[in-house]
């Protein structure tokens, strides 16, 4: 049984860091700020989630595993508002965009 635990741990983790990797390529591939930032807050979003999903598993149950979902649920809060924050201030600073992205306002 505990082999079986390290298997889906280690698995886990490793298709975090797949995520992370596949995250990378996507900001070398786009050529706009909004593209490269929506690339990189949906990998960091569901590659921290694998990875400390990986890493739950790892520990087992008990007060670190309530940490890392603690950690799981702040970072899921957080990363999506924080790339919403960002993507807003380009959106304003950024006098030319309309001519290089479609931007569909409110």
């Amino acid at each position: 049984m505990e082999n079986v635990k390290i298997i889906a741990g280690i698995a886990l983790i490793v298709l975090g860091l797949f995520v992370y990797v596949t995250a990378t390529f996507g900001l070398f591939r786009f050529q706009y700020v909004l593209n490269r930032m929506h690339a990189a807050a949906l990998g960091d979003t569901l590659g921290i989630l694998f990875v400390l999903l990986g890493l739950m598993v790892l520990v087992g149950f008990g007060f670190h595993m309530l940490r890392l979902g603690l950690i799981i649920c702040f970072l899921w809060l957080a990363s999506p508002v924080a790339s919403h924050l960002l993507a807003k201030a380009e959106f304003v600073t950024f006098k030319h965009i309309k001519s290089e992205c479609e931007v569909v306002e409110k």
